[in-house]
C-alpha cells in the first residue's frame, strides 16, 4: 500500500474520532434524580428544583481547593438565589458528618450542604471519586457543564446568568 494512501487513512481516521470525541463531550446528559439528606436533617430530590438552574458539587472538608471555593459559591448563590439559582453541596462519604457541620457553620454556608454517607449520589454522577467536582443543571434537568478540580468564577457566573436567561417561567 503506498505511503500516501496510509498517512490518508490515518488521518481520516484521526478526524472521525476526534468528530465522535467532540459530538459526545457536547452533549447534555439527563442529572439523576437523587435525593440528598441535609445536614439540617431536610430531604431535597434533585426533581423538585426543575425550572432551576442548579449546581451540585462534590466537596470534601479537607479538599483544600473545595475549601477555596467555598466564597466564590457563597458569592454565586447570593448574587443569583433570587433568580432562581440552587446549590447543592455534597460532601463525600468519608468526609465526617460532624467536620461537615463544624465547616459549614464556620463558612457561613447559606446554600443546601449534603451528606452522601453511602456515596449513593457520588454513583448517581458517574462514580464521582475527585474533589472538587462540579456539575451545572439547566431548567430542564440536564448536566450543562461538568467540571473536575477547580472551577472559574467568572465563567460559572456567565454559564450561570445565560441558564437564568433561557430558563422557562414555570
Amino acid at each position: 500500500m503506498p505511503f500516501n494512501i496510509r498517512i490518508m487513512g490515518l488521518a481520516l481516521a484521526l478526524l472521525i474520532t476526534a468528530a465522535v470525541f467532540w459530538t459526545s463531550k457536547n452533549q447534555s446528559l439527563q442529572a439523576p434524580d437523587v435525593s440528598f439528606l441535609t445536614i439540617t436533617g431536610q430531604t431535597l430530590q434533585l426533581s423538585s428544583f426543575k425550572g432551576k438552574p442548579v449546581i451540585v458539587t462534590f466537596w470534601a472538608t479537607d479538599c483544600a481547593v473545595c475549601v477555596k471555593e467555598i466564597p466564590d459559591l457563597i458569592d454565586l448563590y447570593q448574587t443569583y438565589r433570587d433568580k432562581g439559582l440552587e446549590i447543592i453541596a455534597i460532601a463525600m462519604y468519608y468526609d465526617p458528618p460532624n467536620h461537615v457541620v463544624e465547616m459549614s457553620k464556620a463558612k457561613q454556608i447559606p446554600y443546601h450542604v449534603a451528606l452522601d454517607l453511602r456515596a449513593e449520589q457520588a454513583r448517581a454522577f458517574g462514580e464521582v471519586r475527585l474533589t472538587p467536582t462540579t456539575f451545572v443543571i439547566d431548567a430542564d434537568g440536564m448536566i450543562v457543564q461538568h467540571i473536575t478540580g477547580a472551577f472559574k468564577p467568572a465563567e460559572l457566573s456567565r454559564l450561570i446568568e445565560t441558564l437564568l436567561v433561557t430558563t422557562r417561567p414555570l
